[in-house]
This record gives structure tokens, sequence and C-alpha cells, in this order.
């Protein structure tokens, strides 16, 4: 078996590190641990850089794209399964030394991760992404994601034996990130603007919260805007969701009146019972806090 290459050593410690974090940090990476870094033969190997294009010293090809919040680039999804990823620089940078990493990464088919900003600092890995295409007049990649993200299944496919499968695996995987990436900005805009805690209980543990659509997200209107969500507890979300507990459009809670009559036990005169006609927890913001026109009509469907 030949000796791995510096780069493949890296991308392969790379990957599986990313999976041994992810878990504990729910899939959403601070920028510090990112930087920071893991350890590979003595030396610290970052996984990105400010500069959004980032190759580890001595690697042969990039490890990393990045896009962060309000940034100068506006990287962006063309449709449903494609991304632009600009350049790094201006027309006068076509050649960067950054730019021609990812056409070389194009070239020979490099697995890359991209680490897409779902809040500020905080940031989702989707891996294996990889370079499609070069659009020099737009100063643009068209970059893609894979279905299997391991660093092993990633290099093992043969992209040239199917190219037509080869994309259309690619596309749908590309549609799932996108759904992914936009549920979990969603996630951390409105747990923010809640300051972590659950908008009914006040419970204040990330990892039991969600965010709930008052105007669900399989309606035309159903936005994923703050003012269109609610910082809820798993358990709260899930009464919200199937029509137990109602929120009026003055911000004060309801629960269904069959639940208020019936016995059952202390989750149930505590968790349920005791929040009706209790006042919704609401953001600091005026802007963030919840639509009344999403409320009433979210509220009319619980009163029917």
């Amino acid at each position: 078996m030949p000796e791995q290459s510096w780069d493949t050593k890296v991308r392969l410690r790379a990957f599986q590190w990313l999976d041994e974090i992810s878990p504990a940090q729910e899939d959403i990476l601070p920028r510090t641990v990112l930087q920071g870094g893991f350890e590979l033969d003595g030396q610290r190997i970052h996984l990105m850089s400010p500069q959004g294009i980032f190759t580890p010293k001595g690697c042969d090809y990039p490890l990393s794209i990045t896009t962060v919040m309000n940034g100068h680039y506006p990287d962006r999804f063309e449709d449903a399964h494609r991304l632009s990823y600009r350049y790094r620089g201006n027309e006068s940078d076509r050649n960067h030394r950054d730019n021609v990493g990812l056409r070389n990464a194009m070239r020979n088919n490099i697995p890359l991760v991209y680490f897409f900003a779902v809040a500020q600092g905080r940031y989702q890995a989707i891996k294996p992404i990889y370079v499609t295409g070069d659009d020099p007049a737009r100063l643009t990649f068209t970059i893609m994601a894979d279905t299997d993200g391991t660093f092993e299944g990633a290099i093992s496919s043969d992209v040239a034996a199917d190219q037509v499968r080869t994309e259309l695996r690619r596309q749908y995987a590309t549609a799932a990130v996108q759904v992914r990436l936009h549920q979990a900005s969603f996630r951390e805009r409105v747990l923010d603007a809640y300051r972590t805690h659950c908008a009914m209980c006040r419970l204040k543990h990330r990892e039991l919260l969600d965010a709930a659509h008052i105007i669900p997200d399989s309606d035309p209107d159903g936005h994923p805007e703050v003012s269109n969500g609610l910082s809820l507890c798993k358990i709260h979300h899930a009464a919200f969701d199937r029509g137990i507990i109602g929120v009026r459009p003055d911000y004060v809670i309801e629960v269904r009146e069959d639940v208020l009559r019936e016995a059952d036990g202390p989750m149930l005169k505590y968790g349920l019972q005791a929040l009706h006609n209790s006042e919704l927890l609401l953001p600091s913001r005026i802007v963030d806090r919840p639509s009344k026109e999403a409320l009433e009509r979210r509220y009319q469907v619980f009163t029917d």
C-alpha cells in the first residue's frame, strides 16, 4: 500500500475530527474551535482562515472554504442544486494562489469542507463538497455537495465512470444541504433572539430548545424569519405543533380546554396546565418579536 501524502493525511484527519466534535457541539461549530484545529504528527492543523479559501501548510490543495455572516463576498445558492462561491479578490486576482488552488481541486476531484455561518461566529461543516465549475467572467466557482460525509467515501467514488449518476447524486445532496443550512440558520437566529430560553417555560438548556415556526415552513407564507419563530423546548414545541397549546396575538398562552380538565400527574399540571393565561417571553428587539398577524392566523387554527 503506497504511503499517504501529507495532503491526504491532513484531509483524512480533518474529516474524522469533524465527525468526532460535531455531535458534542450539536453540529454548530464555533469559529474559535475551527481556528484552533487539531494536532497531527506534532503539527497544529487549523481548519479555516479569515480569507475564506484555506490551504494548510504543506498541503497541495485547499482544505476548506468559508462563508461568513454579512460577508464581503456574495456567496449564494444559484438554485436548489448549486452554490456560487466567489473568487478571492477582484478581476486582477483571478490567478491568486487561492483561486488556482480551487481550480486544481476541481481538476482532480478533491473533496473539501464547506463552513457555512448559521450565526455570527458559528458554522455548520458540510462535507464532502466539490468544486464542479469555474466561471472567470463572473469570478465565481460552482460548489456541490455529495452524499457520503466520510473522507473514504469521498475519495472512493469513481466520478469518471458515471458522470450522469454523479451529477444527479450531487444535485440531490446539495438540495438537502440547502434545506439543512436554512433550518440551522433559522434555529440559531431564533434562539439568540430569545436569549436561549423557552418562550413558554423559560428553560435555558440549548440542547433542549427548538425554533418553532408560527406559520409552518410548508406554507408559502412560512418564511424563515425570526418574527415567524418561537424558541420552545421540545415538549412545548410538540404541544404547540399539535394544537395542545396556542398563543394569542397579545402574546398570552392558552391551553386547550380538554387538556385543562385532565388529571395525569406533575408534568401535565406544571408543564402544560400551569401555562394557561401566562405571558410569552419576548425578544428584547421589537423587530424579532412574533408577528401578530402570524399569531392571529395560527390562533384561528388552534381555536377551530
